[in-house]
């Protein structure tokens, strides 16, 4: 399976179902124990969020939030940068990265060329005022030579000035040009790298985390629910607004240069940064007002927002507290399908209560005394089952499921318990050693592999490694889960780096050399997350007693 993800050989859906039909032959497994991995309850938390995400996109909710926020930023080029990385990456929390950054990456484009534009028509302007004035200038002091003598020096002195005049506009046309260029590779990779950063900060936000939720609850079945959605957030979001600052002054030094002072603008205001304001306020504008269908989705986003984080925030009882005394009753996968069935009964629009829009038979006029109304037709709901059907990336849940499985078979068959114990002499490295070691193999591994296949892979194993040296399994499965999602150096490594790419002004190299210091830089502040508020949250300094309880081993 390993073997046919990375070489895509077969899709990676088909792949993903293997297990269904080797695990039952080669007698790991029975068919019902693993078809039932196909829909565990990660699986249903994965279901719901997207039926989230597609009902925010469908009424294109998102881009009335990320064209608000741009304008609250401003239009000049480090603030800029900054607003659209903040943009994409609080988006990508809550939708898909690749859906984030097809919807980003065109209005950045029309921002900087509006910007492009506006500037060279100051740069043309600017030089046919000097060159007016000077020849206004050359006029006057000429008009007490003779008359032929005074129209031949002048011809030859317009036609010099024309030459240097044409000579400056082109010279100020390649800089531009050189400086827009730079600008927007550095804007597209700034979209791309931003989405990808942004999906590690909630459970939801890449298919990675939610590998690492299902693997903990199934080779670890004792564990006190110690991955949910609010303890995830408490960890990942901090680590992530780290390396999106982080990675925002290594793409400014990049692209713009160190030059804060001009980037920043410093208070001046020019006529370009005016109409690349337009631009947005029109795309704005285009939006209308806020409808009933775009509130009820935001309403019900909230909501399920705010639930996640108080059904078991850990310091203080939550809601669902009571019910999971016995048990795990209610889970993060339990509310998001309570919260997404909604958007199949809320209507998008608010019924009419008036006559006025009633249909009548047999052609009567509305004023008529003997108008008989047909029954009136009710407003779709806010998400059909069409919508979703077209939307929802179904393969992804197959694929989760696969690994699920793959997994229990490794537990099952024992292959787990014997790479762990191959691995027992990692005991004499100290830990903060290991954590770095394994990032940068799977950093590297996740460039050729797609992220989902990385995970699925690595987790049983490093669960295995982490029993067999008596350290904490959060503390290696964690920061190999997000550094899974760091595939910033080749176009191919994950979706939204291939859209940027696709624009035409990146080049593989271009992506390489600013993806290879954001490995670095992510590498190096998830550790750091893990080895100081991670361990404070987790307890990541002590081997708990429900690890030693695995799935399949004794």
């Amino acid at each position: 399976m390993a073997l046919y993800w990375c070489t895509e050989c077969m899709p990676l859906a088909v792949t993903a179902l293997l297990p269904v039909i080797l695990f039952p032959l080669l007698g790991i497994m029975e068919s019902s124990q693993v078809c039932v991995m196909y829909l565990k309850d990660s699986n249903m938390l994965f279901i719901g969020g997207l039926l989230v995400a597609i009902a925010v996109e469908h009424w294109n909710l998102h881009k009335r939030i990320a064209l608000r926020v741009l304008l609250i930023v401003g239009v000049r080029p480090a603030l800029l940068m900054l607003g659209f990385m903040s943009v994409t990456a609080f988006l990508s929390m809550w939708i898909s990265n690749t859906a984030t950054t097809a919807m980003m990456l065109p209005i950045a484009q029309a921002v900087l060329e509006q910007l492009c534009n506006t500037e060279a028509e100051s740069d043309e302007r600017e030089l046919k005022e000097g060159r007016d004035n000077q020849a206004f200038v050359m006029s006057e002091v000429t008009t007490t030579k003779l008359p032929v003598d005074n129209f031949i020096k002048d011809q030859s002195e317009v036609s010099d000035e024309e030459c240097e005049w044409n000579s400056a506009l082109e010279a100020k046309r390649k800089a531009r040009e050189q400086k827009y260029l730079l600008l927007n590779k550095g804007m597209s990779l700034c979209v791309c790298y931003s989405a990808s950063i942004g999906g590690t900060a909630t459970l939801t936000g890449t298919t990675p985390n939610l590998i690492l939720k299902g693997q903990m609850d199934d080779i670890f079945p004792d564990n006190p629910d110690v991955i949910n959605f609010a303890s995830w957030f408490g960890f990942a979001f901090p680590n992530m607004v780290l390396m999106l600052l982080f990675s925002w002054l290594w793409l400014q030094c990049m692209y713009l240069g160190v030059n804060f002072k001009k980037s920043f603008g410093c208070g001046s205001s020019n006529e370009g940064d005016r109409e690349a304001y337009k631009v947005m306020k029109e795309e704005y504008r285009k939006l209308g007002n806020m409808k009933f269908a775009e509130g009820a989705v935001l309403t019900v986003f909230v909501t399920l927002v705010v639930l996640w984080f108080t059904r078991e925030p850990g310091f203080m009882p939550g809601w669902a507290t009571e019910l999971n005394k016995k048990g795990q009753f209610v889970t993060d996968g339990t509310v998001a399908i309570l919260m997404s069935t909604l958007f199949f009964i809320i209507p998008s629009e608010l019924p009419c209560t008036s006559s006025c829009n009633l249909d009548y038979d047999d052609g009567e006029e509305e004023s008529s005394e003997n108008q008989t109304p047909r029954k009136q037709k009710s407003p779709p709901a806010l998400l059909t089952w069409k919508v979703v059907h077209e939307r929802m990336p179904w393969n992804i849940v197959l694929l989760l499921g696969g690994g699920f499985a793959l997994a229990s078979g490794s537990e099952e068959s024992g292959l787990s318990l014997w790479l762990g114990q191959s691995l027992a002499p990692l005991k004499n490295i100290p830990p903060f050693a290991i954590s770095m070691i394994l990032c940068l193999l799977v950093g590297t591994f996740t460039e050729c592999s797609s992220n989902t296949a990385t995970t699925t892979l690595f987790l049983p194993i490093l669960a295995s490694m982490a029993t067999a040296i008596e350290l904490h399994p959060l503390y290696v499965m964690l920061p190999c889960t997000i550094c899974a999602s760091l595939a910033f150096m080749l176009p191919v490594a994950t979706p939204p780096n291939a859209i940027a790419f696709s624009y035409g002004t990146l080049k593989v190299l271009d992506m390489a050399k600013a993806g290879f210091i954001l490995n670095i830089i992510g590498i190096l502040c998830i550790n750091l997350g893990i080895n100081t508020w991670g361990t404070a949250m987790f307890r990541l300094d002590s081997f708990p007693s429900w690890a030693n309880v695995t799935h399949g081993a004794p």
